[in-house]
């Protein structure tokens, strides 16, 4: 029996990455799965009242992924690997929704994705907070599986 509307917290985020463990799927939040199109406005001679606005292409924005810093992982190395010595190496990310039984419910792949930012959260002293890393992901584009 399929559950409507699925729950956002019951995701998991996969590597086309050669050594990538158990714990480098995990993350607490994705952000960026969205699209849209970019617009050329053009006025017409003459007339004043309006401007036509025309499709150009698609527009997507980074890829947002953060969990809790993981030692040893190969999605960090492939991060600093990128930024560090500029050894850009593309994959393709998935995305994927999955139900009560662990199974997938709808899956999204980002085509060609790449290191654009690494970031640790502040360390402060004064809160009882986990250490975050956030990586950010550029990509060409992104489809439904």
């Amino acid at each position: 029996m399929a559950y409507y509307p699925p729950v956002a917290f019951h995701f998991r985020v996969d590597f086309d990455l050669s050594g990538v463990s158990g714990d480098d799927i995990l993350f607490r939040e994705v952000s960026g799965i969205e699209s849209g199109l970019t617009e050329k406005t053009i006025s017409e001679g003459g007339e004043n009242r309006f401007v036509h606005k025309l499709p150009v292409r698609g527009q997507y924005p980074d890829l947002v992924l953060k969990r809790g810093l993981l030692k040893g992982s190969a999605v960090a190395k492939w991060c600093r690997d990128a930024i560090e010595n500029l050894n850009i190496d593309p994959i393709t990310v998935t995305v994927t929704i999955l139900n009560e039984k662990h199974e997938p419910l709808q899956t999204y792949n980002f085509i060609n994705c790449w290191p654009k930012k690494w970031t640790v959260s502040n360390l402060n002293a004064e809160q009882n907070e986990i250490v975050v890393e956030t990586l950010t992901l550029a990509y060409q584009y992104w489809k439904v599986a």
